[in-house]
């Protein structure tokens, strides 16, 4: 069955909403109170939306958007930043979304939060261990040093209030964005 442009229409104009919140909330961070030098905020939160919504790929495509915006035109990040983003993010994207999908309930939306945020994590930590090392110039020993006591807390902390964040919003937006789908079709 083939999709109306008008419902592609809806879902490509609701898909650039949430990139572009997604892009505003960047700028609303602060520091991380256990380890300042790491900033939180609810960027991610705009592609779990996407992701619940539309699918794991709509998602993936809301965090390479997004990431690539917040690095290479709102000056944020690096190239580096950008492709652990997009790992990271990404992922977690992925894991909730395809564990969304199979079976859309609370109940799997809050296991599907929950797995997507030991896999963000369990990616960050992969990731500076490898990358901060190479890109960052620091020993990696000193990487594992702070593996327990800020890199999985830290990422622990941020994918976990993002998830509990969507969980609470997810169900209030997904009503306007099915009744406008719904007005598509």
């Amino acid at each position: 069955m083939r999709m109306n442009s008008r419902y592609n229409r809806v879902k490509m104009t609701t898909l650039a909403m949430l990139t572009a919140i997604s892009c505003v909330l960047v700028f609303l961070s602060f520091p991380f109170p256990l380890f300042p030098a790491f900033k939180y905020e609810l960027a991610d939160v705009p592609v779990l939306i996407a992701t619940f919504a539309f699918g794991p790929l709509a998602g993936l495509l809301v965090t390479v958007l997004a990431a690539f915006v917040q690095a290479f035109i709102l000056g944020q990040d690096t190239w580096v930043g950008f492709l652990m983003h997009v790992a990271a993010t990404g992922c977690f994207a992925v894991v909730a979304g395809l564990l969304y999908r199979r079976n859309r309930t609370k109940k799997s939306a809050v296991l599907a939060l929950i797995l997507g945020t030991l896999t963000m994590t369990a990616v960050m930590a992969l990731m500076n261990y490898i990358i901060d090392p190479l890109f960052y110039g620091m020993q990696r020993q000193a990487v594992v040093a702070l593996m327990l006591p800020a890199i999985i807390p830290f990422n622990l902390s941020k994918a976990g209030i993002n998830a509990v964040v969507t969980f609470f919003v997810y169900k209030k937006i997904s009503n306007v964005i099915h009744r406008a789908e719904d007005g598509a079709r």
